[in-house]
């Protein structure tokens, strides 16, 4: 799939590119794997405190990034989706420590405005090849937590794949009452 331009109450957001490689379907569960090309990503971390506690405040900072709060003065337009790495425990619940995330938008990939919020790092990520499972709803912890379990299941261990950190993605602003995308994103072992 390619990134496309949609209107929202955010103005223009823009969709994050990738490629779909197989889309598979096992035990009644549909998941993608999908191709992800390098790109530069503003992030802010937190420890400490709970997903549900924490995760509004960190993507309000990254929306104040990329709405202006920057040293260009410059409201970039926002992108999709806001992808939260998490970091599992061994019985699978989430630990305190995360990290939110928002793609820099294509235009400014080459020359990102340095944030005025020394919290917000600009990050130069490499491609990646992800397993995608999809789900809608409003997603907390426990949702993404439940997708995780089900995409893990699903996956057993004929899929190489990273334990130790996962991907909570979310496409829309909180005000959206229905239809809403979330996914589960387990990053594939490379060879």
């Amino acid at each position: 799939m390619f990134g496309m331009i949609k209107n929202t109450i955010f103005g223009n957001t823009e969709e994050t590119e990738y490629k779909i490689l197989s889309s598979e379907t096992k035990d009644g569960v549909n998941y993608e794997v999908r191709r992800y090309d390098g790109a530069k990503y503003a992030s802010v971390a937190s420890e400490g405190r709970s997903f549900d506690q924490v995760t509004g405040e960190l993507v309000r900072k990254l929306l104040m990034y990329i709405g202006g709060s920057n040293d260009q003065g410059e409201a970039m337009g926002t992108t999709s989706p806001v992808i939260i790495t998490v970091y599992p425990r061994d019985d699978g619940v989430m630990s305190r420590r995360l990290v939110v995330s928002l793609r820099i938008p294509t235009n400014y990939q080459v020359c990102a405005p340095v944030p005025n919020d020394s919290a917000i790092k600009i990050e130069d990520r490499p491609g990646m090849t992800v397993y995608s499972l999809q789900f809608g709803g409003f997603a907390g912890e426990t949702e993404f937590r439940a997708e995780a379990s089900r995409l893990a299941k699903t996956l057993g261990e004929t899929a190489p794949f990273q334990h130790k950190q996962y991907f909570c993605c979310t496409y829309d602003p909180p005000m959206k009452p229905y239809g809403r995308r979330n996914e589960v994103w387990f990053l594939q072992e490379e060879p």
